[in-house]
């Protein structure tokens, strides 16, 4: 891996404390009951992980499984590869996404999430990509915007490479 074929975008040290401070908000708007914490695979692991070890409160994690990318592009349709395996009826539950552009996602997970009875329900995604689709509405803590540029890094792949980067950068 050439770092010098990468411009960094959100250093390290940025995404630490940014991770920080979204998760005080989650502390705060919670407050008490179950919480369930969902990353979205592959892209939210390292962010994910991340952001529970600064949650200072009992909760449980989850994972699911969607893709909507074949190649690093867009195939334009939403397939559920796997399902969480605990179930969130009538608990908080926190999806955890690595980045959010178009929200075809987003909304299909959403509405996935509401048809399993979760009480609470609210979005953190590491980045969003501004794609005049109206999907920022739809995520509640947001770590950073990002230009429109193929992002890699801190979990981001392009072609399954690049996740473990400490950064989230784009190739130049």
């Amino acid at each position: 891996m050439d770092d010098r074929q990468i411009d960094v975008l959100i250093s390290e040290e940025e995404l630490g404390k940014r991770i920080k401070e979204i998760a005080q908000e989650i502390e705060s708007d919670f407050g008490g009951g179950d919480l369930v914490v969902v990353g979205v695979l592959k892209g939210s692991f390292i962010f994910m992980a991340d952001l529970v070890r600064s949650i200072k409160r009992p909760l449980s994690c989850d994972f699911i499984r969607i893709s909507s990318y074949e190649n690093d592009v867009s195939t334009g349709m939403v397939r559920m590869e796997f399902d969480m395996t605990q179930p969130v009826k009538d608990k908080n539950v926190l999806l955890v996404e690595d980045i959010v552009d178009s929200g075809r996602t987003l909304r299909y997970l959403l509405e996935h999430m509401k048809n399993k009875g979760a009480n609470k329900l609210k979005v953190a995604s590491l980045l969003f990509k501004e794609m005049g689709t109206d999907s920022k509405k739809l995520v509640d803590y947001i770590g950073f915007e990002v230009p429109e540029r193929y992002v890699i890094g801190y979990g981001l792949d392009s072609e399954g490479v690049y996740r473990s980067l400490p950064y989230v950068g784009a190739f130049k």
